[in-house]
This record gives C-alpha cells, structure tokens and sequence, in this order.
C-alpha cells in the first residue's frame, strides 16, 4: 500500500490531517521544519534564548506518525502553533516530559524573550511590585516541595494587588504571545510553578483580603491569595471554618486550580465540593464570573467546576466564595496499631461501610511512624497505624468511637486508645500534618517522590498491600500515608537527586503504583493534580477522546497557549 493512502486512512478524519496530506503532495522539500520546536532540551550553559529550528527527515515521517496518538503530531504547527504544545522541545511522546511513557524529569523548553515594551507594560501597571532579580526569579520558578526540575526560570515576576491589574497583565502577555506562571502559596509538588517557556510569573500573595463574611449564609467570599490557615484564624471566633486542609502554606487560589482536597475530604468532599463562585481572568483579559451566592443553581454550563482543577491552563482565579460550616461541638481523636497495613486497611473500609460519619481515617505505616519517631522524639509503637477523628455532640462522639473500637477489635488491632481534651487531639493531628517533614529526618539530603493514587473504596486494601511489598522489597526508604476513608493513599519515595540509579527506581515504584491504581478503576492522582508529573498517565486513565477534548477547550479559551503552557494536558495530544 503507498504510503499517501495509508496515511490518508489512518488520519482522514482530521481536518489538520488532510492539511499534512496537502503538504505531503505538493512539497518538494527535502525537510519539515517546525519553527516552534526546540534544538536542545539540556543546554549544558546557562540557558539563553533557545534557537526555534527543528528539522525531521521525510524517511522517518511515516514511523512518527505511526507512533503518534490519533496520527497527529506532525500537524503544520506554524498555521496553527495552539493545536500543539509546539513551544516545547519534541523528542518523541516517550522521550519528553509528560509524554507517554515518559522517565524524564527536567522540564525543558525554548525561552521566550520577553520584548522591553512588555516590560514598560508592567511596570505602568505593577509599578515597585515586580522584580527582574535573578534570585528572585529562581526562587519562584524552583518548585519548593517538588523533585521536578526545569531549565528556565520565569523573566520576571510581578505582584498584582488587585483583579484589574491582573486583567492588564494579562492583556499585554497576550498581546506579546508571552507565557504566564500563576504562583499561589507554592505548596505544590507536580511542577506546577515551574516556567519551561520563561515568560512572566504572576504572584498572587498581595491579593489576600477578605472581602466579604456573610455569617447567616455560611460563606465567603476571598481573593485567591489568601492562606486557607490564615482563613480560618479569621473565621475561628465567628463560629466558622473552612473544610478543606491541605497542606501548611497553600492558598484558597492554588487549592481551587489544583482542585485539593486533605484529611477532612471523607466528610465535607473536595474543592470543587466547597465553592459556590469564582472570578477568573481568561487570556484575553476578561473577567468572568461564575455563578451568584447561591447554594445551588442550573443556570448555563458550570464553568466554575471547568476552572476548578485546571491548574492555571484557562485562567488565572482571582476571587473565590467558598462554603463554610460550623466549627464541631465536640470531638474524639483516636488511634489503634496494627500488625499489618491490610488489616489496618479493612478497618477503614469497615468503617466507611458501616455508615459512621467520621470525618477523618488517615493510615500511616510503621516506616512513617518511626520517620515521626526520629523528628519529635516520640515512642510509638512502629506498626500500622490508623487515626480518625469524630464529630457532633458529645454524647455521639462517644459512640461513634465505641462503635469503631468494637470493628477494630473485629479486625485484629490492638492499643485502641482516644482523646478529648483540646491540647491532646492538636497534638495528634499536628503529627499527621507534619508528617511530610518528618519523612526527612530519616535521610535529610534526599529529595521526595511523592505517589498520590486513588482508587474505589473497596480496592483500597488491595491495592495498598500489593504496592507495600515492592515498596518493601527495594532498596530506597519508602514510607506511606493515605487518607483511607477515600481511597486516597501517598507514598513517600527517598532518593539521593545526584544518582540516576536511585532516581529511576524511585520513578519504578511510582509507576508500578499508578499503573495498579488504573487496573483497579482508581486514578494517578486523588488531591495534588497533574502539573507536568502526572501528564503521562492521564492518555491510560481518560482516554485520548477525552484529552483532545481538553486541548479544544484550551485552544477555544487561550488560543495563543500563554497560561501556564506544558502543563495539565500531555504534549502529545493533538487535535
């Protein structure tokens, strides 16, 4: 079969496609070049502008597009350079960052050099809130609690203090084709910040108000800079608080654009459970509301669950209503040991099961413990460890605890024991918050591979004994937590960030757990979101249909691909 009608085959159904075919025909070069794409992907010097001439040889051709998702990856990028990540280096969906099947995790792409006249743009509109400072920057394009690593950094970071100056921002970066990074409280560890393309990062810490309590309704409404911590001192002698409790550091603004959740999710449900409206500047400089205050509505397509989760691809949130609910009357903190993580996870599905409205299951394993041992001088017994918490009045928290202590006993678990007393239960769940930190103490100079699979409650048991015993079985320190009332468990893999070898086991074990997660309908990521970590796996878990509907999204909404570029949707997606 000639190689034209194969492809005309494979790929007719494409508009884009049939534009390849038109090129294939008429064509009497010897190369494609795509000017979009990058000639190096690890600049040894300190990185420049990167040149923008790539060249593929036509006896290849028919391989790489054999290779491609749907055929389509050698779409003419230059008549239309949104349809692809065309800004990032290209070595082939397997070889680049986010790619299918992709080991690599330094993120790199061709820097974009930001015009002087943009620079006068924002300075007109930041005025003393912006920097060019190379340390500045650095700081803001280095992932902070992230093994993800990137070869530009942003060309410069600006404050803006309210939504109309973050709209003018955002016009002149349009209007230049300039990349935008949002920047919250930089708590998240999928590479979420980084700045690939350079471009201009948006730091949204000077948009912390409060700006509105209404006490009778039980909401809020906030500027997207604001610490969900900070909210809470603030709500605290109202009676009130927010829900959600990721970790220490992260905004109201990241929360929503990763669509976090935290220990308190099996109660009160995730971000996209908890807010009633947001404020958004799109890519072309408008300012769209959402929805009203009200608790529920049916009015048009529900853009705020679009945004919710879509990690600044879309639009930068610059105001945010968020439900709130009544701090507990009274509560019991409790803890039980067990002799093996199964049985420890059973009790937490027999929990759920068993309809007790807890509002907290967390699940540490005997390597956490003794990692929380070494960092507060602690001696618990390192074994299996499951701590819930229960809320109401006192007389039903108590039984509510009763109740669990009897399934507990049911299940083979020992030293069940719990606390009422303020001082006692804060110093539970600070353990449990701090428990990242403490992972560190075992090996201070490692680096965190941090899993964050979630599958159907049921599977929950199996999924995580059958990761345990690889996670067991190797040589790295390997320590996990999972919030089990969900189905949502993290492992943290140590691993020296100077040796390949150690790198690549940790990247193994994180694999074997996603893939195992998918066999089980679970999914690669339950609360941290898909950055540039987690891109690989969304083609196996979503389908490509679902993903070139994504990227058709993305195009409608940011058709020049300056917010956040290379993150979210796989660069082989293509449509």
């Amino acid at each position: 079969m000639g190689f034209q009608t194969w492809i005309s085959r494979s790929i007719s159904s494409s508009k884009q496609a049939q534009k390849l075919l038109l090129l294939l025909r008429r064509s009497s070069s010897p190369t494609l070049r795509n000017p979009y794409i990058s000639k190096s992907l690890y600049p040894k010097q300190k990185p420049t502008v990167a040149t923008e001439a790539s060249a593929f040889s036509w006896p290849l051709l028919p391989l790489a597009v054999a290779a491609s998702a749907g055929a389509v990856a050698f779409l003419d990028l230059r008549r239309d350079p949104a349809a692809c990540d065309s800004g990032l280096d290209e070595r082939g969906s397997g070889g680049r960052v986010g790619g299918k099947d992709s080991t690599e995790f330094v993120f790199g792409g061709s820097q974009k050099e930001v015009p002087l006249e943009l620079i006068d743009e924002l300075k007109a509109v930041c005025e003393t809130n912006m920097t060019l400072d190379f340390d500045e920057r650095y700081f803001h394009g280095k992932p902070q609690n992230s093994f993800h690593k990137v070869v530009n950094v942003p060309n410069v970071v600006v404050f803006p203090r309210s939504e109309d100056e973050v709209s003018k921002i955002v016009l002149s970066c349009n209007k230049h084709k300039i990349p935008i990074v949002p920047y919250g409280g930089a708590t998240s560890i999928e590479g979420h910040t980084l700045a690939p393309q350079g471009g201009v990062c948006i730091d949204m810490s000077l948009m912390n108000a409060i700006k509105q309590l209404h006490v009778e309704d039980m909401d809020v409404v906030v500027e997207s800079g604001i610490g969900w911590i900070e909210l809470n001192e603030y709500l605290k002698p109202y009676g009130l608080f927010f829900p959600l409790d990721p970790g220490p550091g992260a905004t109201i603004g990241g929360m929503c654009a990763t669509r976090c959740s935290g220990s308190l999710a099996v109660r009160y449900g995730t971000m996209r459970d908890n807010v009633i409206n947001l404020k958004i500047v799109l890519a072309n400089g408008d300012v769209v509301k959402t929805g009203s205050r009200a608790r529920k509505s049916a009015a048009g397509y529900d853009l705020a669950r679009l945004m919710i989760g879509s990690e600044g691809t879309l639009g930068i949130i610059t105001e945010v209503t968020l439900r709130l609910q009544k701090l507990p009357q009274h509560s019991v903190v409790a803890m039980c040991n067990f002799q093996t993580i199964k049985d420890a996870a059973n009790v937490a599905i027999a929990t759920m099961q068993s309809g007790i409205q807890v509002s907290r299951v967390e699940l540490l394993d005997e390597v956490q413990i003794k990692a929380i041992n070494i960092a507060n001088g602690k001696n618990l017994p390192e074994v299996p460890t499951l701590m819930f918490e229960f809320i109401g009045t006192e007389a039903y928290s108590r039984e509510q605890t009763l109740i669990v202590q009897k399934i507990v006993s049911e299940h083979d678990g020992s030293d069940f024991v719990f606390v009422e007393e303020p001082e006692a239960k804060k110093e539970l769940w600070k353990i449990r918050k701090e428990a990242l930190w403490a992972c560190f103490a075992m090996q201070p100079d490692s680096e965190a591979m941090i899993t964050d699979v979630c599958v159907p409650l049921s599977r929950l048991a199996e999924c995580i004994s059958r990761s345990k015993q690889l996670l067991d079985a190797s040589s790295l320190v390997c320590l996990v937590i999972a919030h089990a009332g969900d189905g949502n468990f993290h492992t943290v893999i140590l691993f020296d960030p100077n040796n390949e070898d150690e790198r690549r086991e940790a990247e193994r074990l994180n694999h074997f757990m996603v893939h195992t997660a998918l066999e089980m309908e679970g999914t690669c990521t339950g609360e941290h979101g898909v950055g540039t970590g987690k891109m690989k796996y969304l083609e196996k878990e979503l389908g490509i249909e679902a993903l070139r509907t994504m990227k058709r999204i993305k195009v409608a909404l940011d058709p020049n691909n300056i917010m956040n570029p290379g993150k979210l949707i796989p660069p082989h997606v293509c449509f």
